[in-house]
């Protein structure tokens, strides 16, 4: 590989880790913030805690790659196109490969990445997830942790502890059990522990009474204990031990052969065929980006030429290609008849791209496009740049 390649490879690489490293930070926060309730109520450790919100960054990888990729390369030649030095590489002999060669390399590497986070390492880190939330959900004292307001455990059934210590013990424990249409029931407690006997997670109560209602004769009945043992396992949904998990969960070698034994499978067969549909074409989008990026912003151009940003103009086409995958991707689970259309679209995007380059045609915004652009723009500032100068000189004349 020539300097001259090695030289803009570099500044692309990094240009493209500082725009991926802040995107992907960012989704990541919004990620985390989705999910605070439960990160908050579920009572874990700090660990436990960044443990799972970790699991939520190999899914924002695949998809801001693409975009770091094309704001990287548009960005990086835009800049040596103003500073003159697209113009130096092209008057000094060197070929557009030169250009293009390190654009194209990278991206390949960039969509093998993609490939593989997308297909193995996603998959992974979202059964983790799931589980994790399944393992967190099934310790109901956990979920209660914030002393002294009520939590819904279940439709009917009410929780509240008033103080809980580090070392697990209760104090103030109360539970109120609707379930059951025909009876009432509501426990108290002064004391309480959480006792694990390995087949089941038992809640000890100490010093309490159960009051029970009869719902349609309105009797109540109060039987005071000293010690009393509640089934965990009961007061859950009956759902909550059964971890669901749906094709964006499964890695590519079970999309290719699903359990025909799969529930979920056999009830929604398309949504495996839509997903492994999704996995084999979103690695192609950034070559297709990068491929955009350099038919608009690969070769030289003078200031006058240059009417509209090339960064613009790659980035906007990158966002239509995007949006025409990604629609045809949501239709896709109801219609088999759009599945062709997730390789179309970013395939015939490449092939008018390359077409582009090869035969030395630039894309770009039309002049009228752009001059309406520049003009709409420039009458409002315009506009304010007189109301301010006007202003200005009477408050200087108020003054004197």
């Amino acid at each position: 590989m020539r300097l001259i390649e090695i030289y803009i490879l570099r500044r692309i690489v990094v240009m493209f880790f500082s725009v991926l490293l802040s995107a992907v930070g960012i989704t990541w926060i919004v990620q985390v913030l989705n999910r605070i309730n439960f990160l908050t109520t579920s009572g874990q450790s700090f660990l436990y805690i960044l443990k799972f919100s970790s699991n939520l960054l190999p899914a924002a990888f695949p998809i801001v790659m693409p975009f770091a990729l094309v704001i990287a390369v548009a960005q990086t030649l835009s800049t040596m196109n103003q500073d003159s030095e697209l113009v130096v590489i092209n008057a000094a002999g060197a070929p557009r490969s030169a250009v293009i060669r390190p654009v194209l390399l990278f991206a390949v590497v960039i969509s093998a990445a993609s490939f593989l986070i997308n297909n193995f390492i996603v998959p992974y880190s979202s059964m983790n997830m799931r589980q994790m939330v399944a393992e967190a959900r099934s310790d109901v004292i956990n979920l209660v942790v914030q002393q002294g307001t009520f939590k819904e455990i279940d439709t009917d059934l009410y929780l509240q502890i008033e103080n809980r210590d580090a070392n697990g013990a209760i104090k103030g424990l109360f539970v109120s059990d609707s379930r059951d249409k025909t009876t009432d029931l509501i426990y108290y407690a002064k004391d309480g522990l959480v006792f694990d006997t390995g087949e089941q997670n038992l809640l000890i109560m100490k010093d309490g009474e159960i009051d029970r209602r009869d719902v349609q004769t309105g009797n109540v009945s109060i039987i005071k204990f000293n010690t009393y043992a509640l089934d965990l396992a009961a007061m859950l949904p009956a759902d909550d031990d059964n971890v669901t998990l749906f094709p964006k969960d499964r890695p590519l070698t079970y999309l290719l052969s699903p359990d025909p034994n799969d529930k979920y499978f056999q009830q929604n067969p398309l949504r495996y065929q839509s997903e492994l549909y999704k996995r084999l074409t979103d690695w192609m989008y950034p070559i297709v980006f990068a491929l955009i990026s350099l038919a608009a912003a690969a070769d030289s151009r003078s200031h006058r030429e240059a009417r509209v940003s090339a960064s613009f103009t790659a980035i906007t086409l990158s966002l239509i290609v995007f949006w025409l995958g990604y629609s045809a991707g949501q239709s896709s689970d109801k219609n088999a008849s759009v599945l062709p259309l997730l390789f179309a679209f970013p395939i015939g995007a490449a092939l008018l791209a390359t077409y582009a380059l090869v035969t030395n045609r630039q894309i770009g915004v039309p002049v009228k496009w752009s001059n309406w652009v520049r003009d709409a723009f420039a009458t409002p500032q315009t506009a304010f740049a007189g109301a301010g100068a006007r202003l200005f000189r009477r408050g200087r004349g108020g003054r004197s």
